[in-house]
């Protein structure tokens, strides 16, 4: 494992460190100390370790009326860790108000789709027609997930693939879903602030826990939906 420094040394904004690699192992091992990296093209690797940390326990998700006739109508369909790479390559083109060049660079793309072909990030897609309108990508270790970006091209698709995350990690005993900087919107879905000290210790508690490694895809669409048999 990488040693990286101690994230409480970080101030609350979270910068920590710099330099380094995207190769698996510098991920992973700063992903397991509660660190991530972010940053532009042409800067060097920056990681960060923020205060406060950005979580969802997803016994807390709030569905939104809007949302739950969307689901109900069934114009969308789910599908997992079938185009990764388009998932992060369309989050890389989701202009932010705050920021005025993308942090998925081209490096981070191919490091990203590297740790999916080695069963450690996945893709949560939302189709309509066949056609690819949503979706969000992470990367899991433990029993938690760390949530990166999502997208949308048509209105709640991102949302109805962060409700079938939701619902992934409540099947399968997660206990939190790390969004990493508080929003409003991420506020409204039931995810909340917490110390970094108490999400460190969280983690520690996560990562006791076996990896749900590999594709994600075979999972039964109809687990999602409590209540369905």
């Amino acid at each position: 494992m990488i040693e990286f420094p101690d994230p409480k040394q970080a101030e609350d904004h979270g910068l920590l460190a710099q330099g380094g690699e995207l190769s698996p192992e510098f991920l992973l091992s700063a992903y397991s100390q509660g660190i991530f990296p972010w940053f532009c093209e042409g800067e060097p690797i920056l990681w960060y370790s923020p205060n406060p940390r950005m979580i969802l326990k997803p016994e807390n998700f709030k569905l939104r009326k809007s949302l739950q006739q969307t689901i109900n109508r069934g114009i969308f369909e789910l599908r997992i860790d079938t185009a990764f790479r388009e998932v992060i390559s369309n989050c890389s083109t989701v202009k932010r108000r705050h920021e005025e060049l993308t942090w998925i660079t081209n490096d981070m793309i191919e490091a990203y789709v590297k740790l999916h072909e080695l069963g450690f990030a996945h893709s949560f897609e939302t189709w309509f027609e066949g056609e690819l309108v949503g979706g969000l990508y992470g990367l899991s270790l433990g029993n938690c997930f760390f949530g990166e970006s999502m997208f949308f091209t048509k209105t709640d698709a991102s949302k109805f693939a962060f409700f079938h995350l939701v619902q992934f990690a409540l099947k399968n005993n997660f206990a939190f879903i790390d969004a990493q900087q508080p929003t409003d919107h991420l506020a409204s879905l039931g995810a909340q602030p917490i110390p970094r000290k108490d999400f460190l210790e969280m983690l520690d508690k996560a990562l006791r826990h076996d990896t749900l490694r590999g594709k994600w895809t075979d999972f039964d669409n109809k687990a999602f939906y409590p209540g369905i048999d």
